[in-house]
């Protein structure tokens, strides 16, 4: 006698599993919990075999009727059902893994291992951010261009162009790593190469007139935020480090604080280049360091951040230049430039120094070969030398000390 939704629904578990017949093969399996299963009995060239349909009450009496007819019309056309539902698991789980978002972290896996742990998570975070809420679920085989547009007008819209322009690209290098891996044909990010606003000069790299570094300077000691982001920008100007890595340093890579040999030493995966990197830190450097531990509150970084981040955010030195007047002028990244330039012009100091000291390293086999000591004593002349310079700056205003003064 066929079932009944009711009878369906009022079965109780035994001591021992039973099954209630609906005809055809199909059968509602009661276990001694109580959980209730959908089976089909069925023959596959002259073997029992039986077809897991699903689990009752979520696959409704009808559901598992209309099951039953398609196993039997893939039995008549010679299709084992087993098979078919063991294909469709298979091209759901492919459809899975072949998501955007699967693809995408699949492939900043591979791709991390390369890069610092604070700039593989700033990827992630930006695609956690922009692309994976609007094509995170859609397989990356069917998206389109006019979709990666719509995604990245988003951006745009916030007023970063540069953002969305870096976005693209990190979406096309997603793309061909799909598509190696087989789960797309095509990069279709390509195909907005004009349809992005212009970005312009990147902003983050702008370095500032070296006219207006005294005034710079002086507007610096009078700076009235807080005074974690006053001492973070000193020590930009004294160390040469890049924005990241300053703001991620750690008490525990400063060493001799206390004498005159006092030196900051950088992990090799926390510098850009991926090599251990040492500044010699001058007087100047050291009080502003001693000024932030009285300020750190304990905590094992040099920045600790006020709120869940462990360190001062990306953006708190860049956001204080811009409440000094210097939006679109200046960047912290500049100041590398600026010292850089005046170092150089100087022409008291070897070009090597210089450029050892700004972390800037060859790609090849030979130079990834230095010593991070190399000339040590002779950077520390010249980082002292940096330090006296810039202080008398901010103290003389206009008035440029002669560059003969060299300590």
């Amino acid at each position: 006698m066929p079932l009944t939704d009711t009878k369906c629904r009022n079965a109780k578990g035994r001591t021992k599993p039973r099954k209630l017949s609906d005809g055809g093969g199909l059968h509602l399996l009661i276990n001694p919990d109580g959980a209730k299963y959908w089976r089909l009995a069925y023959r596959w060239h002259g073997k029992q075999r039986t077809l897991a349909i699903g689990v009752y009450p979520a696959v409704g009496l009808m559901d598992a009727r209309a099951a039953r007819d398609e196993a039997k019309r893939n039995l008549a056309a010679d299709v084992d059902p087993s098979a078919v539902k063991q294909e469709r698991k298979r091209a759901a789980k492919i459809a899975t893994d072949s998501t955007f978002e699967a693809v995408a972290r699949e492939w900043h896996e591979n791709w991390k291992g390369a890069r610092s742990p604070y700039y593989a998570a700033q990827i992630l975070r930006r695609l956690e951010a922009d692309a994976f809420p609007a094509i995170g679920r859609r397989p990356i085989a069917a998206l389109e261009p006019p979709e990666l547009l719509d995604m990245l007008r988003k951006v745009e819209k916030r007023g970063v162009n540069e953002t969305a322009r870096r976005l693209k690209q990190l979406v096309g290098q997603i793309f061909r790593f799909a598509i190696v891996t087989g789960r797309a044909k095509r990069d279709p990010s390509v195909d907005l190469k004009d349809a992005l606003r212009a970005t312009g000069e990147p902003q983050r790299h702008r370095a500032m007139p070296l006219s207006e570094l005294p005034m710079f300077l002086r507007k610096l000691e009078c700076y009235s935020g807080e005074q974690q982001t006053k001492l973070a920008l000193k020590l930009v100007t004294l160390t040469f480090l890049r924005t990241t890595e300053l703001r991620a340093g750690k008490w525990s890579e400063l060493e001799n604080l206390d004498e005159n040999s006092a030196v900051w030493r950088i992990p090799a995966e926390r510098m850009k280049m991926r090599l251990e990197h040492l500044v010699p830190l001058s007087r100047q450097a050291v009080a502003v360091l001693r000024e932030l531990r009285a300020l750190s509150g304990g905590s094992p970084n040099i920045f600790p951040s006020p709120g869940k981040g462990d360190c001062m955010s990306s953006n708190t030195m860049l956001y204080a230049l811009y409440r000094m007047g210097y939006h679109g002028r200046a960047t912290t990244h500049g100041f590398r430039a600026v010292a850089s330039t005046i170092l150089n012009e100087s022409n008291l100091f070897n070009r090597d120094w210089i450029e050892r000291q700004l972390a800037h390293v060859e790609r090849n086999e030979v130079r990834r070969a230095y010593n991070a000591a190399e000339w040590m004593p002779d950077r520390r002349r010249m980082m002292q030398w940096w330090a006296d310079h810039i202080s008398a700056l901010a103290l003389e205003g206009d008035k440029i000390i002669p560059l003969s003064r060299a300590g």
